[in-house]
């Protein structure tokens, strides 16, 4: 590796030493037809995981041929929540008060620190002697993560110096914003960029593409929501975090993130001419600049989909949902069919 190379490299690690090759794949075309994402995108995947790619192509070869999936960004918002320690109950309420009446002076301290981050809303949430400040930011075409650090690092430094309210203890982070964890308050208000994705395959598709019966279909779907709730999980879901630690690998995402980014809704529902599949995703966090994408291969990945660069990550996120769609189509016709088992020994163990 060239010096310049390895320098290149160093921006995004400490003591570095060298990289470690993953497979990729690729799958498509898929049609998008997105409010951000229109078109015909071919998807890397970086995985060990044989059988992934596979499953994912073929959702997205089935979504194409039924004209293509619907996408749309509808919420943005990376949230970061400082805590503070009082000595009361008294001592948090005052202090509430005194961030709604500065709020504006705030909003102008935090986005000082960024050309592209804006300050969307301070929602406090108190416990007794303890105060949490969600605060949401929009982040442009990055992920975010570091951007809304330093924006509220600015903030807690101003309260630190301005609020007559002073507390026994501040942190950045309260451990309240999900982040890089699996939360209710990400499932409900969304950490990243909300994308919801549908499309509707007719009866004579599924049962030439999927090799499943509609009704034996529609049974596994009620047996997998019923496990989902019965299970506890966060949201309703087949495998999301598949797709995503293959997408984020490629494209130089934060592969962490996929612990919240794989909260979201599957839903399934037989219709007059053919079955309607959604996805709901409240916590994508992907970006087209910033972090890890313009490493070499991880930039390539994002030019070979046309989505490198500045005003890409409404639809990159747009492309994420569509492929956790795909990915949820394929498993669950797999898992129906009684197919998923000798997919997995043909493609990963005998091949």
């Amino acid at each position: 590796m060239s010096l310049s190379r390895a320098e290149a490299y160093g921006y995004n690690i400490e003591n570095f030493v060298g990289t470690v090759k993953v497979p990729v794949g690729v799958i498509g075309p898929l049609r998008v037809n997105g409010i951000n994402a229109h078109g015909d995108f071919f998807i890397p995947l970086a995985t060990t995981e044989a059988a992934l790619v596979a499953s994912y192509g073929r959702g997205a070869d089935i979504a194409s041929m039924a004209g293509g999936i619907s996408a749309g960004m509808i919420g943005e918002g990376v949230l970061r929540t400082p805590a503070f320690v009082f000595s009361g109950l008294l001592e948090s309420g005052l202090f509430i008060d005194w961030v709604a009446r500065h709020a504006e002076t705030l909003k102008t301290v935090a986005e000082s620190t960024t050309r592209y981050g804006k300050l969307q809303s301070i929602e406090p949430f108190m416990d007794s002697d303890t105060v949490f400040l969600i605060c949401r930011y929009s982040t442009g075409d990055a992920a975010g993560q570091n951007m809304v650090t330093v924006a509220t690092e600015a903030i807690c430094a101003h309260i630190a110096e301005h609020a007559p309210v002073k507390p026994r203890y501040a942190f950045i982070e309260g451990n309240f914003s999900g982040d890089k964890k699996a939360s209710y308050l990400g499932m409900h208000m969304g950490r990243g960029r909300k994308v919801t994705a549908s499309v509707e395959l007719p009866y004579p598709l599924i049962e030439r593409v999927l090799h499943v019966a509609p009704d034996a279909l529609a049974a596994y779907g009620r047996v997998a929501a019923l496990g989902a709730v019965l299970s506890g999980q966060l949201g309703s879901q087949a495998h999301y975090a598949n797709g995503l630690a293959a997408f984020y690998i490629a494209t130089g995402q934060d592969a962490a993130c996929v612990s919240e980014s794989s909260v979201g809704f599957t839903r399934m529902e037989a219709r007059t001419n053919g079955v309607f599949f959604s996805v709901t995703m409240p916590n994508i966090l992907v970006g087209s600049v910033g972090g890890g994408t313009g490493l070499p291969s991880q930039a390539a990945a994002l030019r070979l989909m046309g989505l490198a660069g500045p005003g890409n990550a409404a639809a990159l996120a747009e492309v994420t949902a569509a492929l956790c769609l795909c990915g949820e189509i394929s498993i669950i016709a797999a898992i129906a069919a009684g197919h998923f088992t000798r997919a997995h020994a043909k493609l990963a163990r005998h091949r």
